[in-house]
């Protein structure tokens, strides 16, 4: 079972290098720093409503040493927009400061020191990783979880199993740009709902018999 899913990912990985032969980063930034405050705020909202926010934010504060400078209800009213906003606002305006008292007002390339970091996830801590210091790293949320699972790639029921899965199928040396190619390929091919998977470069094919009836 595991080689045909060898198999199948490499197959994927082919339509997505045709597809997506660039992988841009989806959100706007500057640096290690302006990454690591911009996948913070994506949770939960989109990366076009991110980069709608950040120029304002980062106008007024593009470091921790400027980020600590605001009050956490300014930092709020920025990104007002944004899901979470109050809670967001908090875990930035604290991270800033934790940035300058345990790594020099630097953003340290290791993870656990990110994870420890308030708002910071694991797969937020693995985009700056991969994508800010060229660590490799799999990336999983909840929309590679979904196309993971549709594509019988996983049958993990969390994003955590799924990452280990992904891993184990794509080289290392890819994983930097397959994770940012999925998710292109879910936004312009693969929507969580109204999909129509007969019609889908890889859903088609990778999909299941029973998946395909199911979401018919």
């Amino acid at each position: 079972m595991h080689v045909r899913r060898i198999e199948k990912a490499q197959r994927i990985s082919k339509i997505l290098d045709e597809l997506y032969p660039e992988t841009p980063i989806p959100l706007d930034h500057q640096d290690s720093y302006t990454l690591l405050v911009a996948v913070l705020l994506s949770a939960q909202s989109t990366d076009k409503k991110v980069n709608q926010i950040t120029p304002a934010l980062f106008a007024r504060a593009s470091s921790p040493q400027k980020m600590v400078t605001l009050e956490v209800a300014e930092i709020q009213e920025i990104i007002r927009e944004i899901g979470l906003a109050p809670t967001k606002a908090r875990n930035i305006h604290l991270m800033a400061q934790q940035l300058i008292d345990r790594h020099g007002g630097e953003v340290p390339c290791d993870i656990e020191a990110l994870e420890n970091l308030a708002g910071v996830g694991h797969k937020t801590a693995s985009v700056v990783m991969v994508q800010s210091f060229g660590v490799p790293a799999f990336p999983v949320d909840t929309h590679i979880h979904r196309l993971a699972s549709r594509w019988g790639l996983s049958k993990a029921r969390n994003v955590v199993e799924t990452e280990k899965n992904l891993k184990s199928l794509f080289p290392k040396e890819e994983w930097h740009r397959r994770h940012l190619q999925i998710i292109f390929f879910g936004r312009e091919y693969c929507p969580a709902r109204n999909h129509n998977l007969v019609n889908c470069p890889i859903c088609s094919w990778a999909a299941s018999k029973k998946r395909i009836k199911e979401e018919s």
